[in-house]
């Protein structure tokens, strides 16, 4: 099970804490006690999480690239860490179309580099690569990926991401080999909402901008299948996967999908029409195709693997995860204690998670 307490007075550095899924970790590890540190380039957006939450004044924030590797090196020789989240990444689809280079050499050589510091520091006990659910050669076939199917990501983000598996994956199996070398593991998840998100060309971040706009909701691809999940379902997966390997290399080290059951995988149009739902007032949205760059239609994710093997359990369906986010953003708009908030909403899940858990031991003694 998922345990909070693991993580007091652990010495963490997370790459790209600035970036949406960062500060959600930054938060819950400082909330549980943890010396986190970060390494990344200044907050994509304006506003941002990293800075409404007001991360940099309790954790060791360095501004970098992952691409300056004698900058990295020096971070963690300074931070010491045990524990390695390496997000830093080039993280959109559209974007990697419009400068594939930088795309490329950010997700490809960023993963060189803090692998190889890992590998010259030494002393760094769990290091968890977290990639994405697209790193998959996608057949358009409905079916679900698993950890074995083939990496072959068709554009340059999902193709850069496959590219970084396959970095990592080599550097396991040249430099860390041994049962005392660093546990190393890649984790696989689904399109992730939640409070917090402000990034271009994502589907709630533009449904809460129309929406405060009281303007219809652009959508571009109403028929295509995502796992959809709440940020906190994947980082509690990449949380206790670091747990995991950290205490177990042999067992526990891998590749690990984390993505929601497939009754929540829905088409973007159910998606939208649930946030619309869920905002009120009316929110409409309207089709519109805009002959923009190839991306898959069809994409599921099976995670059987981190069920059975990490205990891993999803835990809100994508109503609660809507609602959640929604209540995130109007919170903000009315100018609430958006720190406090986003701790609640990560207590709330917690408190979730253990229950999802309890119900299922019944179930399984029944």
């Amino acid at each position: 099970m998922f345990d909070i307490s693991f993580w007091k007075g652990r010495k963490v550095l997370i790459t790209g804490h600035t970036g949406f899924k960062g500060s959600w970790l930054a938060s819950i590890l400082l909330d549980a006690g943890a010396l986190v540190s970060g390494y990344s380039l200044f907050p994509p957006t304006k506003p941002n999480l990293f800075g409404l939450l007001k991360l940099a004044k309790n954790m060791y924030s360095i501004q970098g690239d992952v691409r300056d590797l004698d900058k990295l090196k020096k971070v963690f020789f300074e931070a010491g860490p045990d524990i390695v989240f390496h997000l830093a990444a080039q993280p959109l689809v559209r974007e990697s179309y419009r400068n594939p280079v930088n795309t490329y050499d950010t997700n490809i050589m960023g993963t060189v580099n803090i692998l190889e510091c890992t590998r010259l520091y030494g002393k760094v006990r769990s290091f968890v690569n977290v990639t994405t659910d697209k790193v998959y050669e996608n057949d358009e076939s409905n079916r679900v990926y698993k950890e074995n199917d083939r990496l072959c990501g068709h554009d340059p983000y999902s193709n850069s991401k496959s590219c970084s598996e396959l970095v990592t994956y080599s550097y396991v199996h040249s430099f860390f080999n041994n049962d005392d070398s660093t546990a190393i593991s890649t984790a696989r998840s689904g399109n992730v909402i939640g409070g917090g998100d402000f990034s271009p060309d994502r589907i709630i971040p533009d449904c809460v901008r129309a929406a405060q706009k009281h303007e219809d909701i652009v959508v571009r691809n109403p028929h295509s299948i995502r796992p959809y999940q709440h940020v906190l379902e994947c980082l509690s997966g990449y949380l206790l996967l670091a747990q995991k390997q950290y205490e177990n290399k042999e067992k526990y080290e891998g590749s690990y999908n984390f993505g929601p059951d497939t009754r929540d995988c829905v088409t973007t149009a159910t998606l939208v029409d649930l946030f619309c739902k869920q905002w009120g007032e009316g929110q409409k949205w309207k089709n519109l195709n805009d002959n923009g760059p190839y991306e898959a239609s069809f994409l599921r994710l099976d995670s059987t693997k981190a069920k059975s093997l990490l205990n891993w359990e999803t835990t809100w369906n994508i109503k609660k995860a809507l609602n959640m986010t929604g209540d995130w953003y109007k919170a903000l708009a009315n100018g609430q204690e958006i720190e406090k908030l986003t701790q609640m909403q990560f207590r709330a899940f917690l408190s979730a998670f253990k229950e999802v858990k309890r119900n299922k031991a019944h179930l399984e003694v029944g």
